[in-house]
């Protein structure tokens, strides 16, 4: 989680929403990503999006089974979609979001067999998100 942070502090750096995401196989980070939606003018450039089409291409297939995806936020509906879809393994995240994350819907949208464990190093990717929309705000 902490190399996912270092992903959210470039996105912060480069004045995107900080989130940043590593994907691991095999004990090895095999892809990185951050928020991308403001340089690619892209609502769909989430850190998400960017870490699942990295990791299918380091092992060349669309099914990232026996991988664990590590995000700073709780990811959205979208994001959750397209994890699903990817078959992740597990999925590992920091902070809660209360206004978009994808556990508002009733039901999980998660493969079946994906694991969820959240609020890891949740305050510290909590308190990135918290500066920066404070310094947008000013």
């Amino acid at each position: 989680m902490k190399e996912a942070l270092k992903e959210a502090q470039k996105a912060f750096d480069a004045d995107e929403v900080p989130v940043g995401v590593v994907v691991v196989a095999n004990n090895k980070i095999i892809a990185r990503a951050h928020n991308l939606t403001e340089r690619l003018t892209d609502v769909t450039a989430h850190a998400e999006m960017q870490a699942i089409t990295a990791a299918a291409n380091a092992i060349g297939g669309k099914y990232l089974i026996d991988c664990t995806v590590y995000v700073t936020l709780e990811p959205c509906v979208m994001c959750a979609g397209a994890l699903a879809w990817s078959q992740v393994s597990k999925i590992v995240y920091g902070a809660h979001d209360l206004k978009k994350g994808f556990t508002l819907i009733p039901k999980s949208i998660l493969h079946p067999k994906t694991e969820l464990v959240s609020g890891v190093l949740g305050s510290e990717s909590e308190a990135l998100l918290k500066d920066f929309f404070s310094k947008k705000r000013k």
